[in-house]
């Protein structure tokens, strides 16, 4: 069997309640928050610009968010690490060009067919086997070339919004010298309490229009399978959610000590790639940046319950999406660029000692200059080549370091 068994272990549930608080509970409201603010917002954009109506944009909502957040928390439970997976940004966007060509029942239909595909990858083994023989510096020097932007982002919000960046970012430092306060009050949590009562202060929050008040009512739609559709959106999606997203997930969770279920988190992201595709959902993948920000903090062991918390919070969103989209959108960016910054802090000083501080460091080095460029070639994403780019330069030019990892 292909697929990694789940931890043996018993599920307390009066210890995993103990777990909701300090810094899991502050990672997991941290993602949360990351992973419905921007991306949201990257939904609402494609939506215009596909014609889409709001109830087609709260239907997709609900497809990713909703069974996203189910599966996620099924995942957590069953292996007891923080395994969050939502869906893919860089796929959504692939799909936003489509939709300028292709129906939305079209481009459904490309949906099943990814899904067919990268659960049968799962179940052959072969992703896990392919990680295996990928050297670690080279795919964390890609995560660190993507997370980059995250770290500039913070300076960009000192400059854009002192008044909201400056307030949280000194809140943050503050408890972090100061280790028993840590305890009781996390440094992000403490940083994302300062910036609401800093909007608050300012009149920053900029909500339009009335709140719904009813459970999404998602639709259910009947896919067209175009060949021309196929043949532009499957394989790239297929590489974007395997390569550009879910590498940067199992990168990040090994970088701390955790081992992913490689073969299994690629067979769900397929499974639940079919599950989400009838409500228009975009392909499900582990997610790199907020399960980030679910390990930054706290006994390894432990993060787990940051996932289930930030399951749980997703699956809520699903159901109430067409009333919490607009409140998300109505944050400021400083807001929300200033808390991701903070939070992926210590992952991207991390990503760089794994990527630099010893063997393949000119192959990741190539590696990082590509994701940072971030120029997508062939519709596919720069992570995908920056993997392979610095893979080709380090086999010719580091034969060395390569020798050791083929014989493994």
């Amino acid at each position: 069997m292909t697929l990694e068994p789940p931890r043996q272990a018993r599920i307390d549930a009066f210890h995993l309640l103990a777990m909701f608080r300090g810094v899991y509970l502050a990672n997991a409201v941290v993602a949360f928050l990351f992973a419905i603010t921007a991306p949201v917002a990257i939904v609402l954009t494609i939506g215009q610009q596909g014609r889409l109506t709001e109830a087609d944009i709260a239907s997709w909502l609900f497809g990713a968010f909703f069974i996203n957040g189910i599966i996620s928390l099924v995942l957590c439970l069953w292996y007891r690490q923080p395994l969050l997976c939502l869906w893919t940004i860089p796929g959504a966007v692939l799909v936003g060009q489509s939709l300028e060509h292709f129906s939305f029942a079209q481009v459904i239909g490309t949906y099943y067919v990814t899904g067919a595909l990268i659960l049968l990858l799962g179940l052959s083994g072969w992703i896990g086997k392919c990680m295996n023989r990928i050297p670690m510096p080279i795919i964390m020097a890609m995560v660190t070339g993507v997370f980059l932007q995250f770290g500039l982002n913070l300076m960009f919000a000192m400059r854009d919004g002192l008044t909201i960046a400056a307030p949280m970012t000194a809140a943050f430092l503050l408890l972090s010298t100061c280790s028993k306060v840590a305890r009781v009050l996390s440094p992000i949590i403490g940083a994302l309490i300062v910036g609401v009562v800093a909007i608050a202060f300012m009149g920053a929050f900029d909500l339009k229009g009335p709140l719904a008040e009813t459970f999404i009512r998602p639709h259910v739609y009947v896919p067209q399978f175009s060949w021309a559709a196929m043949a532009e959106l499957v394989l790239p999606l297929a590489i974007t959610v395997l390569a550009a997203q879910n590498a940067q997930g199992f990168a990040i969770l090994e970088a701390v000590g955790h081992k992913p279920p490689v073969n299994a988190i690629t067979a769900v992201c397929g499974l639940a790639s079919l599950i989400t595709a009838p409500f228009g959902a975009v392909s499900t993948c582990f997610t790199g940046p907020a399960n980030a920000i679910l390990v930054s903090g706290g006994d390894r062991d432990k993060q787990y319950a940051a996932g289930v918390m930030a399951s749980v919070l997703a699956s809520l969103f699903g159901l109430f999406s067409s009333a919490f989209t607009p409140l998300m959108v109505a944050l400021p960016k400083v807001f929300v660029a200033t808390l991701a910054g903070l939070a992926l802090l210590k992952v991207l000083e991390r990503a760089f000692v794994v990527s630099f501080s010893g063997k393949f460091s000119f192959g990741a080095l190539v590696s990082f200059l590509v994701a940072v460029a971030n120029v997508p070639i062939f519709s596919i994403g720069a992570p995908f080549w920056a993997i392979l780019f610095g893979f080709a330069v380090s086999y010719l030019l580091e034969r060395g370091d390569f020798a050791a990892l083929i014989t493994v």
